[in-house]
C-alpha cells in the first residue's frame, strides 16, 4: 500500500505537467474558436474553414509538408545507412545533429545571406556566366531551407532502427540467393518501418505549422497553415478564425500520428513473417 501510494504521489507532476501545458491550451484555443471579432459565441468560424479559401489553404500545407518529408527521407534513409557501415559512426552521427542545437532563427538568417543576390550561390552563377538569379522568395528555397532544418530529426530515428538490425538476417538473405534490392525490400526496410514512420511523424507534423521560414526565406509566397494562425492572431486580430484553424491543425496531427503509429515487433518475429 505503501508503494502505491508513493507511486501515485510521483505521478502528480507528470499530471499537473499534462493538464497545464497540454489539456489547457487545448481547450482554451477550442474555447476562443466559439467566438467571433466581437466576442459573440458563433459557428460560423468552423463554416468558414470549409470554404475554398481555407481548404486550398490546408491542401497546400499538406502538399509541402509532403515534399518537405519526402527528400527528408530520399536523403536521410541512405545517409543513415551508410552511417551504420562507417568507423566512427557515433562521430558522425553527433555531427548531423549538431546543426539542429542552432537556433532556428539564425540558421534561417544565415540561408538569406547565401541565397541573396550577393551571396556565395549567386557569386559562384556568375563566375559561370549564369549571372544573378533570385533563388530567395521561392518554392525551391523554402523547400530546400525546411529540408535542411528537418533532416536531423529524420536520420536519427532510422539510424537507430538500422543500427538495431540484426545482421544476420541480412546475411541469411544473401545466402538464400536474393539479391541486393530484395534484400533490402523484404528485410531492411520492413525491419526498419518504425524508424520511418518516426522520422516522418518527426518531420510531417512541424511541416504543417511552418510560419517563420515561409515569412523569411519564401517571402510569404508560400502559406501554410502555421501563417495563416500566426496572420489571424497577430494582423488581422481574429483570434477565434485562428483558433479554428488550430483546432483543425491539432486534429490533423493527432490523424498523422494515428496513420504513423508505431508496432511493436521484434526483429526475429518480422523475420519470419
Amino acid at each position: 500500500m505503501q508503494t502505491k501510494n508513493t507511486k501515485t504521489f510521483y505521478l502528480i507532476p507528470y499530471f499537473a505537467w499534462i493538464i497545464l501545458f497540454v489539456i489547457a491550451p487545448i481547450a482554451l484555443i477550442a474555447y476562443y474558436s466559439l467566438f467571433d471579432l466581437s466576442g459573440n459565441f458563433t459557428l460560423d468560424n468552423y463554416k468558414n474553414f470549409f470554404t475554398s479559401v481555407y481548404l486550398k489553404l490546408t491542401i497546400s500545407s499538406f502538399w509541402y509538408a509532403f515534399l518537405i518529408t519526402l527528400f527528408s527521407l530520399i536523403i536521410a534513409y541512405p545517409t543513415a545507412y551508410l552511417l551504420t557501415k562507417t568507423k566512427h559512426k557515433q562521430l558522425w552521427l553527433l555531427l548531423i545533429i549538431i546543426p539542429s542545437w542552432i537556433n532556428l532563427l539564425l540558421k534561417t538568417y544565415a540561408f538569406i545571406g547565401i541565397f541573396g543576390l550577393y551571396g556565395p550561390i549567386n557569386a559562384f552563377l556568375n563566375v559561370f556566366g549564369f549571372g544573378e538569379t533570385q533563388i530567395l522568395f521561392t518554392d525551391f528555397s523554402f523547400i530546400f531551407v525546411s529540408v535542411y532544418i528537418f533532416i536531423p530529426f529524420m536520420i536519427l530515428p532510422i539510424f537507430n532502427s538500422l543500427d538495431k538490425l540484426n545482421p544476420s538476417l541480412i546475411d541469411a538473405s544473401r545466402d538464400l540467393g536474393a539479391s541486393a534490392w530484395t534484400t533490402f525490400s523484404k528485410v531492411i526496410l520492413p525491419l526498419t518501418t518504425n524508424g520511418v514512420k518516426a522520422g516522418i511523424q518527426a518531420v510531417f507534423i512541424p511541416s504543417l505549422s511552418l510560419f517563420m521560414i515561409t515569412r523569411l526565406i519564401a517571402g510569404n509566397k508560400v502559406i501554410t497553415l502555421g501563417t495563416a494562425i500566426e496572420q489571424q492572431f497577430l494582423v488581422t486580430q481574429n483570434w477565434g478564425m485562428g483558433s479554428t484553424i488550430a483546432v483543425f491543425l491539432i486534429i490533423f496531427m493527432v490523424i498523422v500520428m494515428i496513420i504513423t503509429g508505431q508496432k511493436d515487433k521484434g526483429a526475429t518475429s518480422n523475420g519470419k513473417n
